[in-house]
């Protein structure tokens, strides 16, 4: 063990550690105390786009698109919830909200679906950010959420105390953000609701012990209980959806019927790894030892689309995320996506979405991620 007894940032023109698409270079002047000497190191980070890394190889595509599952935590709030209470929750685009109910319970509503008494130890995952409702008995009026007041205690963590004073039922509640475009596919696969009931047979006391934790953490609220609750926070999540994935018929329909198949689930997660290589229906067969034509056909009958036709749309969905979220220009991205030129790009962009890619930009600055 090297004790570090002082690192400092020497040079930078940005905090790199708040933005991760910087094409910046971050150096660092780390002073390293060992023994009797000292050593002055320094580490030089690259721009995102410039790190090579060896990816994850999987031979099932459904876990390489688990292990894309890295949600990203926009909000947590630790409420405290006196009977009678009611809170609606507006639909939030793009975002997954999940509830803990860490003691007590409480009446979920989701328009759709009838309503669900959730009790001490549920876990409930919406993953397309429905509005919905909770409250403490089924006649009780709602406050819409924006309306309650809250206490900050970071950017990320809030706290709540709502109610009539009555029966108390503390939750957790989060909002998360699936950035990946596979595992966005995924989201998109899943219902309105996903309930885990932690104190149920199917269960195991892992589930338990860690619900246990998060309500631990969100009621002290010690340092580095945001830290905790967030990695937890998404190991249920991930959870989540691991049993509707193993559990649910809908899970062998679709988009995900055709991940699981052999031949084709493989080369979609070619497609998936490698957008910029110069993809050939061709080329696809022969990686996963079929002939052309058996490929074209199945590839079309399970996933819905010819080969090509996947790999154009895909390689949209990705220019898509980077003009929203980076700055990098567009020739960069033709790169990044297999196109030989900008113009070919824009071409391209500008039949899927009617649109060019420049004015998409220009539409979006709110969106964008810095």
């Amino acid at each position: 063990m090297f004790p570090l007894s002082c690192g400092n940032r020497l040079a930078t023109s940005r905090d790199y550690s708040r933005d991760k698409q910087s094409s910046t270079v971050s150096i660092y002047l780390h002073i390293v105390q060992y023994g009797g000497s000292v050593r002055t190191i320094c580490v030089i980070r690259l721009p995102m786009e410039e790190r090579i890394t060896a990816p994850k190889k999987f031979n099932d595509p459904v876990a390489e698109t688990l292990h894309l599952l890295k949600p990203t935590g926009i909000l947590y709030c630790q409420s405290e919830l006196t009977a009678p209470w009611g809170v609606t929750v507006p639909p939030l685009e793009n975002v997954m909200m999940f509830q803990i109910v860490n003691a007590g319970c409480c009446w979920l509503e989701i328009d759709g679906l009838e309503p669900r008494l959730l009790q001490q130890g549920s876990f409930t995952l919406i993953p397309h950010g429905n509005a919905h409702s909770a409250r403490s008995a089924p006649d009780v009026q709602c406050e819409p959420l924006f309306d309650i007041p809250i206490n900050k205690v970071s950017d990320r963590l809030e706290t709540m105390q709502y109610g009539g004073g009555g029966q108390c039922t503390q939750i957790t509640y989060g909002v998360l953000r699936i950035d990946h475009i596979a595992a966005q596919h995924l989201i998109r696969q899943l219902p309105k609701l996903l309930h885990i009931d932690a104190w149920s047979e199917d269960a195991g006391n892992w589930l338990q012990s860690t619900i246990r934790l998060i309500a631990r953490e969100a009621g002290t609220l010690r340092p580095g209980g945001e830290t905790v609750i967030t990695h937890l926070s998404d190991i249920l999540v991930i959870q989540a959806i691991r049993s509707w994935l193993d559990n649910a018929p809908e899970a062998r329909q679709g988009w995900l019927a055709a991940l699981r198949d052999p031949q084709i689930g493989r080369a979609m997660g070619l497609i998936h790894q490698a957008p910029q290589k110069s993809w050939s229906v061709e080329r696809l067969a022969r990686e996963v030892g079929m002939s052309r034509s058996a490929f074209s056909a199945r590839f079309t009958n399970i996933v819905g689309e010819p080969a090509m036709h996947y790999v154009s749309d895909w390689r949209m969905q990705l220019a898509r995320k980077y003009l929203r979220e980076t700055s990098q220009t567009l020739a960069v991205i033709a790169n990044r996506l297999g196109y030989r030129s900008e113009a070919a790009f824009c071409r391209a962009f500008k039949r899927a979405f009617e649109v060019t890619p420049g004015s998409l930009r220009r539409q979006l600055p709110a969106e964008r991620m810095f």
